[in-house]
C-alpha cells in the first residue's frame, strides 16, 4: 500500500512539473530585452551553441539570437546583420513599429515570421531560425537563415534499382519535401507540419493530394498521430505502432515505408499519405496493401511481360523463404516416402551422419545465418564481407565434412535464406515465421504446416489498416485491379483509370 501511494504521489508531482513546464513555455515574451534574454539563457542553462548577439538598430536595444551550426552564416551575415545595422528610418517610431519596419523594408528574406511566446521562440531558434527581439516590444521575428549540414543526396542502399532515379532521402526533411516536389508540380499537393515527442520537438510532415486523399483516412491519421505520447522520436519506425489499428496481431504492418522519392510520389498520386520525419532518410506511407511488398519501381520501367515474370518470382521466393524450412522438417521427418528414392537415401545418410534431430539442426543453421547476418550489418563494409566468406566457407563446408550437419539441410536454409532478400521489406516477418514453421513442422509434421499456414492466410486476410483491407484488391476480389497484381499491364492500360484508395471497399 505504501509503495502505491508513493508511486502515485509521484506521478502527481510528474503532472504537475510537466503542467509547469507547459505554462513557462507558452508564456508570452516580455516587453524588457533583459529579461527576454535572460529567460533564454535559463532555460537554455548557458548551452555553448546559444548565440546572443546584443546590436543597436536604428537608436534601440536589440539582440540577435542563432544556434550555432544551425544557420548559413554568410547568409545571416549578407541578409541580416548588414542590413540591419546599417539600417536608416525614423527614430522616432515605437520598437514595435520598428521592427515591422524592419520586416517591411530592410530585410530582403522571404520567410520571416511574428513570435509572441517564448515556445514558438524556442522551436524556431532551435530549427535555424536567427530571432530578433526589440527592447521595449512584447513581439520578436523570425528569420530563416537555416543552413545546417546534411547528408548530400544518394541512392538508397536497400531499394536498388536497376532504372528510374538514383537518388534517395535525407535526413533533413526540407530537402525531402523538394525531391517531392520535383516531381510532382500538381497546386494540390500539400504538405502539413506538425510536431511529435515531448522533448525531442521532432517535426514530421503529411504530404498528400488535397481532391485524391480520402478525408475520412486523412482526419483518423491525425487523430492517431495526436495520441502519440512518446518522449522522444528518433526515427520514423517510432510511430509505426501508432499508426496500426489497436489491437493488431499480425506480424505484417499496414504501415509501408520506403527511402525512394519516385515510390512516395507513386503512392501519394494513389490517395496516400506519406509521412516525413525530420532526421530519417525513410518515409512512412498509409495505408499500405499486402500486394504492395512484391512491386518496385522497376517493374514499371520494364517490359510487361518480364515485369510479370519478377513479380511472380517475388511470390514463390515469399512462400520459399516462409514455408521451405518448415516443410522440409515436416516431411523427412514424418513423411519420408513423398521424396524420390534416390533424394531420400542422401537425406537420411546425412541425417544418420549428424548428431542432432533434424529440427534442431535447421534451427540451429538458421540461428547461425542470423548471426552471421548481424555480424555483417554491424561491422564495417571490408569486414562485412570477410564474415561472409567466413560464414559461407569456413563455417558451411566444414561443418558438413566434420558431420555436424547434413548437405542437404544446409542447401535448403541457403536457398531460403537468398529468397528472403527477394522482398526485403518482408525479411523482419517471414524470418520469425520460418522459425515457427520450422518448430511446427518437426512436432506436428505437414499437418500442422498446412494448419498454420491456413491461420496466417486468415490473419492477412482480416487484418485492415485504416478501414482499408491489407488483402485488397484480392478479398474482397477485384478483377480490374489484378491488371497491376497478378500480372502487370502495359502502360496504355494501366493509364485508363488510375488506382486510388478512395475506390477500394471499406
Amino acid at each position: 500500500m505504501r509503495n502505491f501511494l508513493n508511486k502515485l504521489m509521484h506521478r502527481c508531482k510528474s503532472a504537475q512539473n510537466e503542467t509547469q513546464d507547459e505554462k513557462e513555455k507558452k508564456q508570452p515574451l516580455s516587453n524588457s530585452l533583459e529579461k527576454n534574454l535572460e529567460y533564454f539563457k535559463k532555460s537554455f542553462d548557458e548551452s555553448a551553441d546559444l548565440t546572443i548577439k546584443p546590436v543597436k538598430i536604428l537608436n534601440t536595444n536589440a539582440a540577435i539570437i542563432t544556434m550555432e551550426g544551425m544557420i548559413n552564416k554568410e547568409t545571416f551575415a549578407t541578409s541580416v546583420m548588414n542590413p540591419i545595422v546599417y539600417a536608416f528610418g525614423e527614430e522616432a517610431l515605437s520598437s514595435e513599429e520598428k521592427l515591422e519596419y524592419i520586416k517591411s523594408n530592410i530585410l530582403t528574406i522571404s520567410e520571416q515570421i511574428d513570435v509572441l511566446t517564448f515556445e514558438d521562440a524556442f522551436k524556431l531558434v532551435m530549427s535555424g531560425f536567427a530571432l530578433l527581439l526589440f527592447d521595449e516590444c512584447e513581439k520578436a521575428l523570425a528569420i530563416g537563415v537555416q543552413g545546417f549540414n546534411f547528408r548530400s543526396i544518394a541512392e538508397p542502399e536497400t531499394e536498388v534499382m536497376q532504372k528510374g532515379s538514383k537518388e534517395g532521402f535525407v535526413e533533413a526533411i526540407r530537402i525531402n519535401l523538394t525531391l517531392i516536389r520535383r516531381r510532382i508540380k500538381n497546386p494540390k499537393l500539400k504538405f502539413e507540419f506538425s510536431t511529435v515527442g515531448q522533448i525531442s520537438k521532432t517535426d514530421i510532415c503529411l504530404c498528400y493530394i488535397n481532391g485524391t486523399v480520402s478525408s475520412k483516412i486523412l482526419a483518423e491519421l491525425k487523430r492517431r498521430l495526436a495520441k502519440i505520447d512518446l518522449k522522444n522520436v528518433l526515427a520514423a519506425e517510432y510511430l509505426m505502432p501508432y499508426l496500426e489499428e489497436e489491437g493488431d496481431l499480425s506480424f505484417f504492418s499496414g504501415v509501408g515505408y520506403s527511402e525512394r522519392p519516385d515510390t512516395v510520389c507513386g503512392k501519394i498520386s494513389e490517395g496516400r499519405i506519406a509521412i516525413l520525419v525530420d532526421g530519417t532518410p525513410t518515409a512512412l506511407i498509409v495505408p499500405y496493401l499486402f500486394v504492395e511488398y512484391f512491386q518496385t519501381i522497376d517493374d514499371y520501367a520494364e517490359r510487361p511481360y518480364f515485369a510479370t515474370l519478377t513479380r511472380w518470382l517475388k511470390y514463390l521466393s515469399f512462400l520459399i523463404s516462409t514455408l521451405l524450412p518448415g516443410l522440409y522438417v515436416a516431411l523427412a521427418v514424418f513423411n519420408p516416402e513423398v521424396f524420390p528414392d534416390r533424394l531420400i537415401s542422401k537425406i537420411a545418410y546425412a541425417i544418420a551422419g549428424t548428431p542432432f534431430p533434424l529440427m534442431l539442426e535447421t534451427l540451429i543453421i538458421h540461428f547461425v545465418y542470423e548471426i552471421m547476418r548481424e555480424a555483417g550489418l554491424r561491422l564495417p563494409r571490408p569486414l562485412g564481407h570477410a564474415v561472409s566468406i567466413v560464414g559461407g566457407l569456413v563455417i558451411g563446408e566444414t561443418a558438413v565434412n566434420a558431420g555436424l550437419i547434413g548437405a542437404p539441410t544446409l542447401m535448403v536454409v541457403a536457398l531460403t535464406a537468398i529468397s528472403s532478400y527477394v522482398i526485403p521489406n518482408l525479411y523482419e516477418p517471414t524470418a520469425i515465421l520460418r522459425l515457427i514453421f520450422i518448430l511446427v513442422g518437426g512436432i506436428l509434421g505437414i499437418w500442422g504446416v498446412m494448419l498454420l499456414f491456413s491461420v496466417l492466410i486468415v490473419n492477412i486476410c482480416a487484418k485492415s489498416n485504416f478501414g482499408i483491407p491489407f488483402v485488397a484488391p484480392i478479398a474482397p476480389f477485384n478483377l480490374y485491379s489484378m491488371r497491376d497484381v497478378i500480372m502487370r499491364a502495359g502502360w496504355k492500360t494501366l493509364s485508363q483509370k488510375t488506382e486510388n484508395v478512395q475506390n477500394m471497399p471499406h
